[in-house]
């Protein structure tokens, strides 16, 4: 009888911690995120924060912003932390997001080989570099990848009135992949690429390349976050998806992304205001 009362007990005492401990696994959520936030290093700092305040993990899927919004369509994600204003408005606007919040921002520069064969090497002016640099012909790196960065550098084409598809034959390159591996074709090419600073900060494998152009307020690169619309796919976790973005937007959350430096320089920004959000 002794035997028995011990091994339900014993099955009991397994059971509860079977259960605790699948309820452990489930308090996650998945975050489609641009490869910036990734490969800067910041997500590696903040989210272990995050995590031991709430209990929540974090699963990051990093794409570029259009991939990442793409994720969200689809409710392969509960949340979406991207940079690019326009299309995060088109994915609201839709019905696929929700509760968006501006969350911080960095800027994008232009960096190139220091023999700077385009002489763009010190300007403030983007639209105006990119014009020397494609009647240089000096070649050029681009993600080609739909991301919240190469859509920041088609629209400066446009505006300096340069359709690469046709003008770029032969001295602009599209990678079709994220910023670091991009950044790895320009310095193998010392080629000229357009890359957001927190990325820039953290690679490592720079060759010759250097900060070319910098300081336009064209370059302004902000980051949005939002959770994946439960009307449009029920499994969304609202509730821990909310979670995450109010730890963001709190004290703590701005506080955490400003500590983020590399080298002493500071790569993301807090900029959340209450009553911000789109």
């Amino acid at each position: 009888m002794q035997r028995r009362h011990f091994l339900g007990l014993v099955a009991g005492i397994t059971l509860a911690l079977t259960s605790s401990l699948a309820l452990a696994q489930d308090k996650f959520i998945v975050v489609a995120s641009t490869t910036s936030t990734e490969q800067s290093g910041l997500f590696g700092h903040i989210l272990p924060i995050f995590t031991k305040k709430t209990g929540i993990e974090v699963r990051v899927v990093a794409q570029g912003t259009g991939q990442a919004l793409k994720t969200g369509e689809k409710g392969d994600a509960d949340v979406v932390f991207v940079h690019d204003p326009v299309a995060e408005q088109k994915f609201v606007d839709a019905g696929f997001g929700v509760d968006r919040k501006l969350v911080m921002y960095n800027d994008f520069v232009i960096v190139g080989p220091k023999s700077d064969p385009a002489k763009v090497m010190g300007s403030r002016n983007v639209v105006d570099s990119y014009k020397k640099i494609a009647a240089a012909k000096a070649p050029f790196a681009s993600r080609g990848d739909s991301s919240g960065t190469h859509a920041a550098e088609l629209r400066i084409w446009k505006e300096a009135g340069i359709d690469v598809k046709t003008a770029g034959e032969g001295w602009y390159r599209e990678t079709g992949s994220g910023m670091g591996p991009t950044l790895n074709t320009a310095s193998a090419m010392n080629a000229y690429a357009f890359t957001d600073r927190g990325t820039w900060l953290s690679f490592k494998n720079r060759g010759d390349l250097m900060i070319a152009v910098e300081g336009d307020v064209k370059l302004f690169n902000q980051y949005g976050v939002m959770v994946v619309n439960p009307a449009k796919h029920a499994h969304v976790k609202v509730a821990e998806g909310k979670a995450f973005i109010d730890w963001l937007t709190s004290k703590e959350g701005q506080d955490a992304i400003a500590a983020y430096k590399i080298g002493g320089e500071q790569l993301f920004f807090p900029n959340y205001k209450p009553g911000q959000n789109s």
